[in-house]
């Protein structure tokens, strides 16, 4: 049996404050090592990448997630009880809810909203001498998501809401003020929808029952009783919050349109291949979670490695998809390395890997891929912008990250 490699430091937790998504593959390198062993917050843990160690990760026979993620995300990114915290039957039977709610229909509608909404925006901003987009994009999609579901938003409500959504998501990963103002805005928003799950469960509020809103009010668990309404909250929360994230992602598109205007034009052109692989690219090069959590259920080896019970694993999102031995130059942009992509579950892992129905493979990948399309077709399609000077540098020290200057254009003009 080999012995895993050791970090010679005692505690690790600075190091990967300041390292932030580069810390394990970092580790790695300096290690010649795909796995190595170290202490975060004085708790032994396990990290490791690349494909088989995905593809280890996500057998459900090996590893929990309950308990698994920190204190801290739970307060301001998933929340208590949710979908991500669960595992086996559990897991499955909640895990189908979701899936329920991915049809091609469903996933069309919430697209069409969002197009409704980029349009509708369009119109302000050529009033405007300057749009920070990522702003902007946050409450595009946070509309959007409410009107899918079936949350209600009134006008008033709508940046006091997308501001608390964003929040949750910015103080995930930071220490200090903006975690605690994400602990707070986590607070905010529970309060908020819980309220609302209990005018649908009384009656005072009607909702279609094709919303997701309906369908998770009455959801059953396996033994037929109805999620407690801080639960039911925690996973409408699951739906808005997450599609509020994908304003990463589409800052990160714009970044990638400017940096490499060769690809506008091939957009431009309206190749429905390209819009899928430079999609695809976006999601791989840009960061967006650092790594994934889990604690060994029970003893076992791998590659000659041993796995005690009880460990805690990470596995790394962001330097999996940078693994030199999976990607051609890795650190270069470049979608057309889509083109003949074997698809594999476990190499391209921005939003978790294997199986969506059985793993923990986030259930809204597929609607972020058509968000980042729609919002793809708009930028290159249907606006006109320039981009002033400012900083665009993305500090891959702060997780979850996105450009300092949030991407600001100028000059807008709808055409």
């Amino acid at each position: 049996m080999l012995q895993i490699p050791q970090v010679r430091i005692f505690d690790s937790t600075l190091l990967l404050a300041l390292n932030g998504y580069r810390f394990i593959s970092q580790q790695c390198q300096c290690y010649q090592t795909d796995i190595f062993q170290t202490r975060l917050l004085f708790k032994k843990t396990i990290c490791f990448q690349g494909e088989e160690a995905a593809r280890v990760f996500y057998d459900t026979e090996k590893f929990s997630r309950q308990g698994a993620a920190p204190k801290r995300l739970q307060k301001t990114l998933f929340g208590k009880d949710g979908v991500q915290g669960l595992d086996g039957d559990a897991h499955r039977h909640r895990k189908q809810m979701f899936m329920s709610l991915m049809s091609d229909k469903g996933i069309k509608q919430l697209a069409d909203l969002t197009r409704e909404q980029w349009y509708n925006y369009a119109q302000k901003w050529s009033q405007s001498d300057r749009v920070v987009l990522f702003e902007e994009a946050r409450e595009i999609l946070c509309r959007a998501a409410c009107t899918w579901t079936g949350v209600p938003l009134s006008e008033s409500e709508v940046t006091g809401r997308t501001k608390d959504l964003g929040a949750m998501i910015d103080g995930s990963g930071t220490v200090g003020l903006k975690h605690w103002q994400g602990r707070r805005s986590r607070k905010q928003v529970e309060k908020w929808i819980e309220d609302i799950i209990e005018q649908v469960r009384n009656s005072r509020l009607e909702i279609p029952e094709d919303r997701a809103l309906y369908s998770i009010a009455n959801h059953r668990d396996l033994e037929g009783n109805l999620l407690d309404k801080h639960t039911a909250a925690v996973e409408i929360i699951n739906l808005i919050r997450p599609t509020v994230a994908i304003a990463r992602y589409v800052i990160f598109a714009a970044l990638a349109l400017h940096e490499h205007p060769e690809c506008r034009q091939k957009l431009q052109n309206g190749e429905d291949d390209y819009y899928q692989w430079f999609v695809q690219e976006v999601r791989r090069f840009y960061p967006f979670f650092p790594f994934a959590a889990a604690v060994v259920d029970r003893d076992f080896d791998w590659q000659d490695y041993h796995f005690p019970q009880g460990t805690k694993v990470l596995l790394d999102l962001y330097g999996t998809n940078h693994d030199p031995q999976l990607w051609n130059n890795a650190e270069d942009f470049t979608p057309e390395r889509f083109c003949d992509w074997n698809g594999s579950k476990f190499a391209l892992i921005p939003q978790g890997g294997g199986d969506y129905y059985t793993n923990h493979r986030c259930p809204g990948e597929w609607i972020t891929i058509e968000l980042m399309k729609v919002s793809l077709n708009f930028l290159t399609q249907s606006l006109q912008y320039d981009v002033p000077k400012q900083d665009l540098e993305i500090p891959l020290s702060t997780m979850p990250t996105a450009p300092k200057s949030g991407f600001v254009i100028s000059n807008v003009s709808p055409s």
